[in-house]
């Protein structure tokens, strides 16, 4: 079973930044696109970033020139830094392993909260 844990969130004013942290229990997670993904309060889950074992990365068009997602496959970490946040950003981030079929695998963890807020 995979195990991921997400760290490095916090509170910030609009216009900061943070480095969010995705750790991952086996080396697996070396071998496959990882993402991150964000819930904002009452509303849906959503893709953020993404990036392939070669690290090309994607990114949903509200957070491009923004937020850089990165990995370290020695390290079996994935991070996402954020900058110029704003209020809208604020949410729960996770990060996760992208299936074949583009869906998340079921490997929820349990989510670092980021608000932004003056």
């Amino acid at each position: 079973q995979v195990q991921l844990v997400e760290s490095g969130g916090g509170s910030v004013q609009p216009g900061g930044s943070l480095r969010l942290y995705c750790t991952a229990s086996t080396p697996l997670f070396s071998n496959n696109v990882v993402a991150w993904y964000r819930q904002p309060p009452g509303k849906q889950r959503e893709l953020v970033a993404s990036i392939q074992f070669g690290g090309i990365t994607n990114y949903v068009d509200s957070v491009k020139g923004r937020f850089t997602i990165s990995r370290d496959n020695a390290k079996s970490t994935v991070y996402l830094q954020m900058n110029s946040l704003r209020p809208e950003d604020t949410a729960v981030y996770y990060c996760n392993l992208v299936l074949a079929s583009g869906a998340p695998a079921n490997y929820w963890g349990q989510g670092t909260q980021v608000t932004v807020s003056s």
